[in-house]
């Protein structure tokens, strides 16, 4: 399979494995490891609809409530990389079904759990088993379709938790609203223990997921100065649109006079932008990524000051909050396979960073965010510290397109071989 890099391997500097085909379709398995991001997107951002539900039950301030949010991102940061190194000899099947069954287990605590430290360990345990899914899964599905449609594949795994936001989260939310903020909890819990069978018969037998044989052959990735660019713009790009989105209902209730019922709606909204997002910036970013992670980065932070300047507007504030769950996540599935791509020979590694850069952008932006709830700016402090932190992603985006286009020979699309990739560790 040929384009204007020359020959496609499997993925950047791995070897492909007959257990995993390309095909013209994306096959089945990458849309069972959507479904599984799908579960892990809803847990991580349901908080943000239940937050004053959790802070009543509990007696804890709103802005204390939101660390169930920044603890699971910091959960993501440390669990990704290292269940990546962890696990690097265990089959993929094996690790995938695992983490489910960890993610289950510390949904039933968090459901059972009345002290509040205790729900910050489950949410803890839970994002590091979230992590160790999503850091596999990318690398499972981009093998699975195929060094031309990786973007793609990565697109539709990312556009799970994206589906999460149209779907789990405000269903959730509505469904604590109703219920009690526990039940979304114990849904959570029966789903992910039921996609364990699922992994088990779609997810191809064979060994590991081809990684390198040694932590330290992974490490190597470690070298590219392109891949530190990509994570920088993980961490802000996330960190950027999370810092607003997860104190989206004080913003909605307080400052743009929105009943408290409709907030789920507004999710909506954002979810139904970001997966069409996620979709469109898998598709375009194959061909053209520089240009979609540029145009998302400056969509993003235009549209967050507008959320500050315009946040007394109801009818304007949700416009802009569907259109910024477009243009902040859409380009995610772009950095990811970037990342793949610049790691060379340690694409799961490569995998695993990234989902670390997401949430330590998340946990960043999420704790600036709640401390400015208390401060003069109020309900629009989160959407002030978002639009700093979302400007910042200009930088790395800005510098992968000129190095990108200084760099004689250059290929555009994101599938690659292996000499080149190991021409970007630098």
């Amino acid at each position: 399979m040929s384009t204007r890099g020359g020959t496609l391997h499997a993925l950047d500097g791995v070897q492909a494995d007959q257990s995993w085909p390309a095909p013209a379709r994306l096959p089945l398995v990458v849309y069972v490891l959507a479904l599984g991001t799908f579960l892990m997107g809803t847990t991580e951002f349901v908080v943000a609809g239940l937050l004053p539900e959790i802070a009543g039950d509990l007696q804890v301030g709103v802005a204390r409530t939101g660390l169930l949010i920044t603890v699971f991102a910091i959960g993501m940061i440390v669990g990704a990389p290292l269940m990546a190194m962890l696990t690097l000899r265990l089959p993929t099947r094996l690790t995938l079904m695992l983490a489910l069954g960890v993610f289950a287990v510390g949904h039933v605590v968090v459901a059972v759990g009345s002290n509040f430290v205790l729900l910050l360990a489950a949410r803890f345990l839970t994002a590091i088993a979230t992590g160790a899914f999503w850091a596999v899964a990318n690398v499972a599905a981009t093998r699975a379709a195929g060094p031309a449609a990786s973007a793609r594949a990565l697109g539709l795994v990312g556009a799970g938790a994206m589906l999460a936001n149209v779907v789990g989260v405000p269903l959730g939310a509505f469904a604590g609203q109703l219920m009690g903020w526990r039940g979304p909890f114990w849904a959570l819990a029966a789903l992910s223990a039921a996609a364990v069978p699922l992994i088990a018969r779609t997810v191809p037998q064979g060994g590991p997921t081809q990684r390198a044989g040694t932590i330290r052959s992974e490490l190597t990735a470690l070298r590219s100065g392109r891949l530190w660019l990509v994570l920088a713009a993980c961490a802000t790009t996330t960190g950027g649109v999370l810092a607003a989105y997860s104190y989206i209902a004080p913003l909605l209730t307080d400052r743009a006079g929105l009943a408290a019922g409709l907030v789920p709606l507004v999710l909506v909204g954002f979810g139904l932008g970001a997966l069409v997002g996620s979709i469109v910036g898998g598709r375009l970013g194959d061909r053209r990524p520089h240009m979609v992670t540029l145009t998302a980065a400056t969509g993003a932070t235009l549209l967050l000051l507008a959320v500050v300047l315009l946040a007394d507007s109801a009818p304007a504030t949700i416009v802009l909050i569907a259109l910024l769950g477009f243009f902040g996540l859409g380009a995610n599935p772009v950095l990811m396979a970037l990342a793949v791509r610049y790691a060379g020979q340690a694409p799961t590694l490569a995998s695993a960073l990234t989902v670390s850069a997401f949430n330590l952008g998340t946990a960043i932006g999420s704790w600036l965010a709640g401390r400015t709830l208390d401060t003069g700016l109020g309900a629009i402090g989160p959407a002030v510290v978002g639009t700093a932190i979302a400007a910042l992603t200009l930088i790395p985006t800005l510098a992968l397109a000129l190095r990108r286009d200084h760099r004689a020979g250059s290929p555009g699309p994101v599938g690659r071989g292996a000499a080149a990739a190991r021409a970007d560790q630098a």
